[in-house]
């Protein structure tokens, strides 16, 4: 198995808006379809950042003429979308699947892992997508892989809000880094509550979280 990672950067609806409103996205494609002369794509996207910038973001997003459904769970979004152009970013290749959530950040570029069995495979998806003056594709490794290194989805458990943005924070800031680059007293003041209550809201999410992680 051959693996590429890869940066892309185009007109999309959830990259605009990471742009626009400071925030991140986790997004996992789900399917995509042709019919009556639109591509269709569906994907689950998990939004980062701010409450509030959330909120916008979501809000603008619905003013899209691009979306056909709209589902929203807390900061996790299904979204169904069409478009008129075929653009290589967002139509699947039969011999060419996902090996991680699609990851968008604030600046609104892509980071893409996926894999082939075939490295020419990849090599040729590649060059279909420099061909592409609508979008800037940087390959950043091509490697041989191993199954074991493959994502897959898990049924996650549910956290609260306030657990969830603690452990993101915690994520985001390098807590888990070693050595640590944030403690919790910098991160309760990014979440503005008392240290206290921030441990509380992180040990929960972890201990919800961290044996799904296995």
């Amino acid at each position: 198995m051959w693996q590429l990672k890869m940066k892309i950067k185009h007109d999309c609806t959830i990259g605009n808006r990471c742009e626009q409103f400071s925030c991140e996205s986790y997004s996992t494609p789900l399917t995509q379809w042709s019919e009556d002369g639109y591509e269709y794509v569906l994907g689950e996207h998990i939004l980062v950042g701010e409450s509030r910038d959330i909120e916008r973001f979501v809000r603008d997003l619905k003013k899209d003429s691009r979306v056909v459904k709209l589902e929203r769970e807390g900061n996790t979004l299904f979204l169904l979308e069409r478009e008129r152009v075929r653009i290589p970013a967002r139509v699947y290749h039969k011999k060419i699947f996902f090996v991680r959530p699609v990851f968008v950040d604030k600046k609104g570029f892509e980071c893409w892992e996926i894999a082939s069995f075939d490295k020419k495979t990849l090599m040729n998806y590649i060059h279909d997508l420099e061909k592409e003056k609508s979008l800037k594709c940087t390959v950043e490794k091509i490697v041989k892989s191993v199954v074991k290194d493959v994502f897959y989805a898990r049924v996650m458990p549910r956290v609260t809000e306030r657990q969830k943005r603690a452990f993101e924070l915690a994520v985001e800031n390098g807590y888990y880094h070693f050595p640590r680059k944030v403690d919790l007293a910098q991160l309760a003041k990014l979440m503005k509550v008392s240290i206290s209550t921030y441990q509380e809201h992180l040990r929960k999410a972890e201990e919800k979280l961290m044996p799904s992680m296995k």
